[in-house]
């Protein structure tokens, strides 16, 4: 029975459900993940489920309702548009076949920060994906003892988090509705659809849970740049003893949850933070990491969380008998992950909350094998890499890629949930960097000595080297060079690491290779950023790669041109 300060399913309009379970503990929901067959128990207690043909995120199958109160601050190009009736006829379908379902309702926040919070409530018909929702989201606890607004007050200020009230965004999660592309204007069976004007989301015809977690971003991303000028940030944070947080950006691959989680300083978050006048705030309350040949020396943080109770692996293969993981195995997908409440983490911050930043550290992981190791930006520098957002893809990570690598650019590091034009994350970004003083450093964690297919991946022992060096201040004083191609100030000493590799040329068996294929990379980041000149200033477009001299003309004329 929902409790009376609730608000009801059929204020969602969903009407005739078989069951509602309604904010089930966790290990509640994972005796109903085995009842219902949708998971099985691991050695130590994780849950291991599978996702079927969709194993990722689906981007071209995730839209926005061109609608009055929001279409005019949508970034379109980014963004593909569903018209209102469109989205009005496949919710009344999605209805439909809810009724006579048994469902599960997750009620939890996001954002730690109790001014910059968003109510959320997943609908969803399946007992693992709401436990999905209360690993990932902030957690709102004895919702039954929340009788009236004044106790609901204390007992959410209690837990950091917002008195209770109705849900101000909705998402309604059918894995199994299979959206009909001639009659539902979707791209494929699946959608991932965000309506502003009735703070609903629609997601069907895929299982995998990422796409619950990255439609909330896309909300925020919208919400609070936009109503409370709150930077929001596709990034890892963690703080260290001295109160020094620090923040990673990063796409997928690149080493983000790798890197923060740092046994001798305290994570904040893995994945999604907000930047407010107070500090840094993560957005979630869990980490959804992936886990493909997880090694538990380099990266024993996480590793221990795929042995605890409470964890969702989802395509980890696990042996039918003894029930131990094989997390070495990629024969479902590379794209392995396990999804677990952030307490899993010992040395974290359960609060959710940092101070403002003292280092921004940008991850590329390069495959060209032509970007120095590490390096540090002036802050226009900082702003020209992150609204280019470069990463490098190779074969096995995406279906159709060659052997070759393949430049990745996704603006603010974060393209596919960039709701509003980049220029409005960057100028934020720029604004705090300028004001907290942060230093700013590009950190390949990709290949040396040649690119992919020939070098080798740069050992993570010598990056996390690096990353110390950075927290710990001690590059500050470090005499650098700057890098004839790309500009940026590559130190000429890190402790432990050897000196031979922070210049990558240096690692190349032959020089005139190394140069070729540099400027090949720099030609890249030149085209790609022709989209974004109009919106920056002189200074961050002077932070250009400079490939050729002819270049250099160019972008000499294009200054002069603009003032």
């Amino acid at each position: 029975m929902t409790p009376k300060h609730k608000v009801g399913l059929e204020h969602h309009g969903i009407t005739n459900a078989k069951e509602v379970f309604w904010n089930l503990a966790t290990p509640a929901l994972c005796e109903h993940i085995v009842q219902n067959g949708e998971g099985d128990l691991a050695h130590l207690g994780p849950v291991v489920v599978t996702t079927g043909e969709h194993t990722g995120r689906s981007p071209h199958d995730k839209f926005v309702v061109k609608e009055p109160s929001s279409q005019d601050h949508i970034w379109w190009d980014n963004n593909r548009p569903f018209s209102v009736e469109q989205f009005d006829a496949l919710h009344g379908r999605i209805l439909a076949y809810l009724q006579s379902e048994s469902l599960y309702v997750q009620d939890c926040c996001a954002g730690a920060d109790p001014d910059n919070q968003l109510h959320i409530r997943v609908i969803t018909e399946t007992a693992w994906h709401s436990l999905f929702a209360r690993n990932m989201f902030l957690q709102v606890r004895d919702l039954e003892r929340l009788a009236s607004p004044d106790e609901a007050q204390k007992e959410m200020a209690s837990m950091g988090v917002k008195g209770y009230r109705d849900p101000e965004f909705t998402i309604i999660h059918v894995p199994g509705f299979l959206a009909v592309p001639s009659i539902d204007g979707t791209n494929s069976e699946v959608f991932v659809i965000v309506d502003y004007s009735k703070k609903m989301v629609l997601i069907g015809g895929t299982s995998y849970a990422g796409e619950i977690k990255k439609s909330v971003f896309s909300v925020l991303n919208y919400l609070l740049p936009k109503e409370k000028s709150v930077l929001s940030m596709h990034c890892s944070a963690n703080i260290g003893k001295d109160n020094d947080t620090a923040v990673f950006f990063g796409l997928s691959g690149t080493g983000k949850t790798t890197l923060s989680a740092d046994p001798n300083r305290k994570l904040i978050g893995d994945d999604e933070h907000g930047w407010s006048d107070k500090g840094v705030f993560n957005f979630e309350g869990g980490c959804y990491a992936k886990v493909i040949r997880l090694c538990k020396e380099a990266e024993p943080e996480i590793y221990q969380c795929t042995q605890k109770f409470g964890t969702i692996l989802e395509n980890v293969i696990m042996d039918p008998n003894t029930r131990r993981l094989e997390l070495d195995n990629a024969s479902l997908t590379e794209n392995t992950r396990a999804s677990y409440p952030i307490s899993h983490i010992e040395n974290s911050i359960l609060d959710g909350m940092g101070g403002h930043p003292k280092n921004v550290i940008m991850l590329t992981c390069d495959a060209y094998g032509v970007m120095p190791p590490v390096s540090k930006m002036t802050q226009a520098q900082a702003m020209y890499h992150f609204i280019s957002g470069y990463t490098a893809k190779i074969a096995g990570t995406e279906k159709g890629l060659s052997r070759e690598p393949t430049a990745n650019f996704s603006t603010c590091f974060g393209a596919p949930f960039m709701t509003l034009h980049p220029s409005v994350y960057a100028d934020l970004l720029g604004k705090l960097i300028a004001k907290h003083k942060v230093d700013c450093w590009l950190v390949n964690t990709g290949w040396t000595a040649g690119s992919y297919g020939v070098g080798h991946r740069i050992s993570i022992a010598h990056t996390r080297a690096m990353i110390k060096a950075i927290l710990e201040e001690h590059l500050n004083e470090v005499p650098t060079q700057a890098d004839p191609i790309f500009g940026l100030h590559i130190p000429e000493s890190v402790d432990n690491v050897p000196k031979d590799i922070l210049t990558p040329r240096k690692t190349w068996k032959r020089a005139q290779d190394y140069d070729k294929k540099a400027r090949e990379l720099a030609e890249e980041f030149v085209e790609n950023f022709k989209k974004y000149e109009a919106s920056v200033t002189k200074e961050v477009l002077a932070a250009s790669p400079k490939p050729t001299a002819s270049h250099e003309k160019t972008r000499g004329k294009i200054q002069k041109l603009r003032g």
